[in-house]
C-alpha cells in the first residue's frame, strides 16, 4: 500500500464515509479501505460508556486527524490481514515511529493486548 502524500487531509466521518476520513482514535478509512491502526486500543465514541471516555475518545480522534495530515506515513501489514468486522490491521508509521505509540505516549489510546478492556 502507498504512503500517504503529505497534503492528505483527514476530516472526520459522516454517517456515510466518503474518501479518508477518521472514524475514532484507531480507526480510518483510506483510499476506499477502512484501517483499524492495529497496535493500540483507543475509547469508543459511539457510544462512550461514560463522560471520561466519551472526552479522552474525542481527544483521540482530534489528535488522529492531526497526526494523519501531518505528513507521509506507511501502513505495515501485521500477520492477520482484517479483523471481524472487515477493517484492514495495519501499523500506522511515520518516519520509522509507531503512529499508535504516539498515541499511547500522549495519554489517548493503549497498547493493543488482544481484548478490549474498560475505560471507565
Amino acid at each position: 500500500m502507498p504512503a500517504l502524500a503529505a497534503a492528505v487531509s483527514f476530516p472526520r466521518c459522516a454517517i456515510m464515509p466518503v474518501g479518508n476520513c477518521v472514524v475514532d482514535g484507531d480507526t480510518f478509512h483510506y483510499d476506499g479501505l477502512k484501517i483499524r491502526i492495529a497496535d493500540i486500543d483507543t475509547p469508543e465514541t459511539n457510544p462512550p460508556r461514560c463522560a471520561y471516555e466519551a472526552d479522552l475518545g474525542r481527544r483521540a480522534t482530534s489528535r488522529l486527524q492531526q497526526l494523519l495530515a501531518a505528513g507521509p506515513i506507511d501502513l505495515r501489514r501485521i500477520d492477520r490481514d482484517e479483523d471481524t468486522y472487515g477493517r484492514k490491521l495495519r501499523i500506522v508509521m511515520r518516519d520509522g515511529q509507531s503512529i499508535g505509540r504516539i498515541l499511547v505516549a500522549e495519554g489517548l489510546a493503549r497498547t493493543w493486548t488482544g481484548r478490549r478492556q474498560p475505560w471507565c
